[in-house]
């Protein structure tokens, strides 16, 4: 995949608005409904458009460490501060008192707060020009904290929240010089609110617990995670992510450490065990390879499930029609 994003119009492009003026945005709805339609998912403009935004921030943010000075623009601010908007909602709804364990009811509270703030919140963010893709955006962003009915979150709400960055490029909200600050401020943001959520709501891993994943929760960290750490002398070879001194002196600067330290942090028994797919990363020799594997990986243990795929939502940005073949 070329690193840059594939834009609408079938063109290798850099990220950036390239909607006509009379654009027609959609509300999102469910596309893949049967295995069979997981053939059309991967032919498709949302699947291209998706896999190369991916590729495109892996390259951009490539041996750098999170404490890197990258530009931090207006809109870039403005967005953090809707995110930590959100963060603060969840002192309003804290756990209740219940007799099971796992999924605290209080989570669906929370979530219904955030949908029902969604579009007043994109509102103040957004210039008004761009409101006309609010009711289209908002649903990524509804659905990438978690599921309501099963208070579980899984590596479709991380995938929900990955898309709805790609559309806020698409719509030129962002722009190519927001790449860095997108992984490493919003991204990195929006991470913290989902490992908070996962606590304090006690949330159940979607799916089969992990058995597609790196965690029981996330990929895509892992994935510009590695690339962060290609090239980097301080963590090399990378069997050493592995280490307790190397994962507390780095974890404030790399994703794939902060992955593995709060792995530990949750996870009791060897980390062999309960980790394996990951220990068995730390085998290969360099930081290059991992980041490719992952990416391989990717594809084929998230992006090819169809327990996965099923609750995708597309529209106008991110359609499932057939991406166009270049002549």
């Amino acid at each position: 995949m070329n690193t840059e994003s594939v834009i609408g119009d079938g063109k290798m492009e850099k990220l950036g608005p390239t909607l006509p003026i009379n654009h027609r945005f959609l509300e999102p709805e469910k596309a893949v409904k049967t295995i069979t339609d997981m053939a059309i998912w991967e032919k498709s403009e949302a699947y291209m458009e998706y896999t190369g935004f991916i590729a495109t921030l892996n390259e951009a943010i490539k041996g750098k460490p999170l404490s890197v000075d990258c530009k931090i623009s207006n809109n870039v601010s403005k967005f953090i501060n809707l995110l930590e908007k959100i963060d603060e909602l969840i002192d309003e709804f804290p756990p209740v008192e219940q007799p099971q364990r796992f999924g605290n009811t209080a989570f669906r509270d929370w979530l219904a707060k955030v949908k029902i703030s969604s579009t007043q919140l994109l509102q103040e963010v957004l210039e008004p020009q761009l409101h006309l893709a609010i009711p289209e955006i908002k649903v990524y962003l509804e659905e990438s904290f978690g599921n309501a009915t099963r208070i579980d979150y899984g590596t479709g709400h991380e995938m929900s929240f990955v898309m709805f960055l790609c559309c806020l490029y698409k719509i030129g909200f962002f722009d190519s010089e927001d790449k860095v600050a997108t992984v490493f401020f919003i991204f990195n943001k929006y991470l913290q609110i989902a490992r908070r959520l996962q606590q304090t709501y006690r949330m159940e891993p979607a799916g089969s617990h992990g058995v597609w994943s790196l965690d029981d929760y996330q990929f895509v960290p892992f994935i510009w995670g590695s690339s962060q750490l290609i090239n980097q002398p301080r963590i090399y070879p990378p069997v050493k992510f592995l280490e307790d001194d190397i994962i507390d002196k780095f974890a404030d600067e790399y994703m794939f450490l902060s992955c593995i330290k709060y792995i530990k942090e949750v996870k009791k028994g060897p980390f062999a065990e309960h980790s394996n797919q990951l220990w068995s990363i730390s085998a290969v020799g360099s930081w290059t390879k991992i980041n490719q594997g992952l990416i391989k990986m990717y594809k084929k243990e998230i992006l090819a499930k169809f327990p996965v795929i099923q609750h995708v939502m597309f529209g106008s940005l991110l359609p499932i029609r057939r991406f166009p073949i270049q002549q």
